[in-house]
């Protein structure tokens, strides 16, 4: 082989997260409804009846399906399935950062619009489900506590192969957990972490900022 043909091949390669063929890929939806003429975030709380994380809050979504056409398509489709609404009236759906976990996940969060006099919820996934107030939640500053993750290796690591042996300096990585409160629900976790990341956002547009005072005419 030249080494022509080498670079002909990588020209045409796309490249992604090294790695990413064994994470396994979860896509979810931040659902955005209208109560009141306000603008509210829907929240579920997970069915006692489920194995994993039951009873606690989190966004609506699920595992990316090899048939699913896209991860936008799996949050949509995760959605309807769990509160019971129809594909098509999901709307205004809007990609976020994706993320990846310490866990081997890669999660893609979207952003979109659903009624909420529609909502049939899958009792065997979703308990019930509850709203709090955007603007209720750009004024709130969450708790943050930090976790680290610590380096142990498996029985039998080779340490001769590296320099240092055992007391190799392996680096911990902290990650911010944040917790939102709104009366007796917490928020936390990855439902926090997408929740933090799409309220920031939301504040850089400079949409909801307080209009200016009115001025005072009488100090002219």
């Amino acid at each position: 082989m030249e080494i022509k043909q080498l670079f002909e091949y990588f020209q045409e390669r796309t490249p992604a997260i090294l790695g990413s063929e064994n994470f396994t890929k979860f896509a979810v939806l931040l659902p955005l409804v209208e109560k009141e003429g306000d603008i509210h975030v829907l929240f579920e709380v997970r069915s006692h009846k489920m194995r994993r994380q039951p009873g606690e809050v989190c966004f609506p979504g699920g595992k990316c399906d090899p048939e699913d056409e896209d991860e936008r398509f799996t949050a949509i489709r995760e959605t309807a399935e769990e509160l019971g609404v129809i594909p098509s009236d999901i709307h205004h759906t809007f990609p976020l950062d994706f993320m990846l976990s310490p866990f081997g996940t890669i999660i893609f969060p979207f952003v979109g619009a659903l009624p909420t006099s529609q909502l049939n919820t899958n009792p065997e996934e979703v308990e019930e489900v509850f709203t709090v107030p955007l603007d209720y939640l750009l004024k709130a500053v969450p708790d943050c506590h930090s976790i680290n993750f610590k380096v142990v290796p498996e029985e039998g690591f080779p340490f001769d192969l590296i320099i240092g042996g055992k007391d190799y300096n392996w680096q911990a990585r902290p990650m911010d957990e944040y917790f939102y409160f709104y009366e007796d629900r917490i928020i936390w976790g990855l439902t926090a972490r997408i929740l933090k990341h799409f309220l920031d956002i939301v504040k850089k547009s400079g949409v909801f900022c307080e209009p200016p005072p009115p001025l005072d005419k009488s100090k002219k």
